[in-house]
């Protein structure tokens, strides 16, 4: 079915005087009155629009008509979100903003009515906002060659300041320029530092590395001055090098998301969301340290991978040999396991360097690409 998500397309269809099997996205229907009365319209979805009662009661006869409930944030999303739509009304020079975002009231909401609601107007308005989510989120993809797709995952508590910080950055960059799509889960942390590389991509290293000591005055999520100096970075960089996704959560929501994130698919449903990046990450996945989250993810990964859920293996990649092999000794397990035939189809790598990361997910691509 055909998809119409601004008035400027639904006014090009309505030429025709005919119109059938089209969804319409959020569109305000208002200027249009006279051209849709006058028009034959059939078995067509309008999800969310604005209209008078005139144009619904002519609607009506032939179509299918999803109004918006009563909640506090879109139901029926048309575009991905991005910074200036989460954190909208936001000054970083008086904080206190922060109250007053479309971010900040809808996570507001979401506590107030239950993570796990039993309102049955907000569960469907919620699946509702998230299946709009999915739809731009897939559209937004289909730029890519899927093999371009790669995810960072890694630990919110990363510090700014730190090496692994700076090198997660650096490695985001690096394949950002050479036209990949980095992907993570949108929040501070690991994912922070992914979004923050892609934004400096085909900028010199030391616009970064400036970038990197204003953010470091602020290293946790939890510091006052976190979004306010992530802004500041972006008022003195204000065009990104390349584009981003992350996907978070509300589930999460006491986690800002990022800001430099070019590209964001917030969701309530945090199943929807953490499986659906490992299932888009095509063109492997580089985890970076982390805790329960991230282990979790490793073992969501390897399953797609083992199975060929969708048709091949993408590599798993391990920054940091120390920490994957002593303080969460997972990777020689995955490694003997694989080894011995006991899991299948993993394409598997441990390292430190950067170079080495980005060579083996390049191998991957390149070889994917002459296949």
């Amino acid at each position: 079915m055909r998809e119409i998500e601004t008035p400027e397309e639904l006014k090009i269809a309505l030429q025709n005087g005919i119109i059938k099997k089209i969804a319409v996205q959020s569109v305000d229907l208002t200027g249009m009155e006279q051209d849709i009365l006058s028009a034959e319209i059939s078995g067509c979805i309008f999800l969310g629009c604005k209209m008078s009662e005139k144009i619904r009661d002519h609607l009506y006869r032939n179509n299918y008509i999803f109004l918006s409930l009563n909640v506090p944030y879109k139901m029926y999303p048309n575009t991905l979100y991005n910074k200036d739509s989460l954190y909208n009304n936001y000054d970083r020079k008086r904080p206190e903003t922060f109250n007053q975002t479309y971010d900040k009231i809808v996570y507001d909401h979401y506590i107030k009515t239950g993570k796990e609601s039993d309102d049955i107007e907000e569960t469907l308005a919620r699946r509702l906002h998230d299946h709009g989510i999915t739809d731009s989120l897939q559209e937004f993809i289909e730029q890519y060659d899927e093999k371009k797709l790669v995810a960072i995952m890694g630990g919110h508590a990363l510090e700014r300041g730190t090496g692994q910080y700076t090198q997660v950055a650096e490695i985001a960059k690096v394949l950002a320029e050479k036209g990949y799509l980095m992907l993570s889960g949108g929040g501070p942390g690991a994912m922070e530092a992914t979004h923050l590389g892609a934004w400096f991509a085909l900028k010199p290293l030391s616009a970064l590395h400036e970038a990197l000591e204003i953010l470091a005055k602020a290293p946790v999520y939890k510091d006052s001055g976190w979004l306010p100096a992530a802004f500041e970075v972006i008022e003195k960089y204000p065009n990104p090098g390349r584009e981003s996704l992350g996907i978070p959560t509300w589930l999460y929501g006491h986690e800002p998301p990022t800001p430099f994130a070019t590209h964001i698919a917030k969701y309530f449903a945090n199943s929807v969301r953490e499986d659906g990046l490992l299932t888009i990450a095509k063109g492997g996945v580089i985890f970076t340290p982390g805790s329960a989250g991230t282990m979790q993810e490793i073992f969501q990964e390897i399953t797609q991978n083992h199975y060929l859920s969708f048709g091949y293996a993408s590599p798993m990649v391990f920054l940091d040999t120390n920490y994957w092999t002593n303080a969460r000794p997972v990777y020689p397990l995955i490694k003997l396991m694989s080894d011995r035939g006991d899991l299948q189809n993993l394409d598997l790598g441990l390292y430190d360097k950067t170079e080495d990361i980005v060579l083996h997910i390049e191998r991957f691509n390149n070889s994917a690409n002459k296949s």
